[in-house]
């Protein structure tokens, strides 16, 4: 008999349904169903009287706002969010697990970069701003680009434009404006865009190119201003002269075989449910390892959404300096939540509310599984480039259009994304390979989700069977065998560069 249900730790008193389960039904063991509990949401396993906790992955979701009877749905309504976890003294270095599942490979097919450090998974030219003003123009630039130049230069697989609303009308003194010049400026770097720099200025704005480029790259060779030159056609002329001189740089760029070392890629997840934790994260997590084993670099990140599972991260944490880092960077987003009236709770969506998740502890609980199981060895703060190699926690704003930025910057050359409700998110300086957490959502979208993971929901497979598929999968698409279904269709999301400091 197919189960109907999946419970995850002995603790629970909770079961997810694996489809909607009719009354009368028996869900597990000797639970029957009181009422109609909707697929992915919660069934009580057992009498949870009024301020008695609700307990999934073995950890408390919260506590009962009202007496639930065994068998009844258990939904967001019913539950009361406890108080998140504290942050000093955390615990580090109590669940060091060195031993991780070994990777079948240990090389891949990329562009060593020629600034060291990373290399890439594609060659593109990008081209970066400093203020939104220029946009315009250099969309109509790039267009002209592709159609004119791109062909006769085989070996370059894109021309990005880095267009962000970033660039003036801001605080650009202000403090946290640290953030997102840290982030443009890092982009410049990008191991994809193979060390070529090209970059469009207006030439009145606050984001000055100084704080974009090193000054070393501050030259008529790399930066073109827009108030510099005498009217559109100049203009037009100007960004084709110098792509041109890009891109026969870029197409002497080749493949080669490079150790895993040599690889940064990052996790995130969107449009989550409650399967999430149960197949898509994990399996997403098991890969990582297998990536940290053959000694590539892996990020994850989303602050919100590790906030209440951040004691199991600390504990994972190699020296006190990481787990210092970490509750840092937590009490910082905890303080600019509070500056903006609302906590860690405003986090899910109705979407993932309707997947099953009643609240951001059930969420982060899911969310921390595509971690894996390895020693985390840094903590960034957003857009910071790695020092060290193996798996990092990238603390970033938990949108994914935020996030993916705040990881393209910090290096990452191409990001695994796990869905349970389904998006066409993608990135057009990195391949994004997308996995589901169950079968239906890739019934819906057999040419949008590369990867399905809801056999491992299911028992149809095990989670270590799909993290296997989805490890081969990282590697036949960074070494440019394969291509995710975002990157085929160019679905690419614009960049979204995190902001905290004031617009004037």
């Amino acid at each position: 008999m197919a189960r109907l249900c999946v419970k995850l730790n002995d603790k629970d008193n909770v079961a997810v349904a694996l489809n909607e389960i009719q009354p009368g039904t028996l869900a597990i063991d000797d639970v029957v169903a009181n009422e109609v509990i909707p697929q992915a949401h919660k069934i009580a396993l057992a009498d949870i009287p009024a301020g008695k906790p609700v307990i999934r992955y073995g950890v408390v979701l919260g506590y009962a706002m009202e007496p639930i009877k065994k068998g009844d749905w258990i939904n967001e309504f019913m539950v009361e969010l406890p108080e998140p976890p504290g942050l000093d003294d955390m615990e580090y270095g109590k669940n060091i697990v060195t031993d991780l599942p070994k990777a079948p490979v240990t090389t891949f097919e990329g562009y060593r970069n020629p600034n060291g450090g990373y290399a890439g998974t594609r060659n593109i030219l990008a081209i970066h701003t400093t203020v939104q003003c220029v946009t315009g123009v250099l969309n109509v630039a790039v267009k002209k680009m592709k159609e004119e130049l791109l062909p006769k230069y085989p070996n370059v697989d894109d021309i990005v434009p880095i267009n962000h609303a970033y660039g003036c009308g801001v605080a650009i003194n202000a403090s946290e404006a640290k953030i997102p010049i840290r982030a443009l400026h890092n982009l410049v770097k990008h191991p994809n865009f193979g060390g070529q720099i090209m970059a469009v200025s207006l030439g009145c704005e606050k984001m000055t190119i100084d704080k974009l480029l090193d000054e070393k790259d501050i030259n008529d060779d790399n930066v073109i201003v827009l108030q510099e030159k005498k009217g559109f056609d100049a203009m037009i002329d100007a960004l084709m002269e110098m792509a041109e001189k890009k891109l026969k740089v870029l197409n002497e760029r080749k493949r080669e075989t490079l150790p895993l070392s040599d690889l940064c890629i990052g996790m995130q997840c969107g449009g989550s449910d409650a399967f999430s934790g149960v197949s898509a994260n994990p399996s997403a997590g098991y890969a990582s390892d297998m990536l940290v084993s053959a000694g590539a670099t892996v990020m994850f990140s989303e602050v919100t959404e590790v906030r209440d599972g951040v004691h199991f991260i600390a504990e994972r944490c190699v020296n006190a300096e990481v787990r210092d880092k970490l509750a840092a960077e937590m009490k910082w987003y905890d303080n600019y939540l509070l500056n903006g009236e609302v906590d860690r709770s405003a986090n899910p969506t109705p979407g993932n509310k309707k997947g099953g998740l009643c609240n951001i502890v059930e969420k982060a609980m899911g969310s921390i599984a595509k971690s894996g199981s390895a020693p985390i060895v840094e903590v960034l703060s957003p857009a910071e480039i790695p020092t060290k190699k193996g798996l990092i926690y990238a603390a970033t704003p938990a949108s994914d259009i935020v996030c993916g930025p705040c990881q393209l910057a910090s290096g990452i050359t191409l990001q695994v994304f796990m869905t349970g409700r389904g998006t066409p998110y993608g990135l057009a300086a990195a391949p994004v390979i997308k996995v589901c957490s169950r079968n239906d959502m890739k019934n819906q979208w057999p040419d949008l989700i590369d990867i399905n993971a809801g056999p491992a929901a299911t028992g149809e497979k095990t989670v270590q069977e799909v993290g296997t598929e989805l490890f081969n999968k990282i590697i036949a698409v960074a070494s440019g065998k394969d291509q995710s279904f975002a990157e085929k269709y160019k679905l690419y999301n614009d960049l979204c560069i995190f902001n905290p400091a004031p617009i004037t």
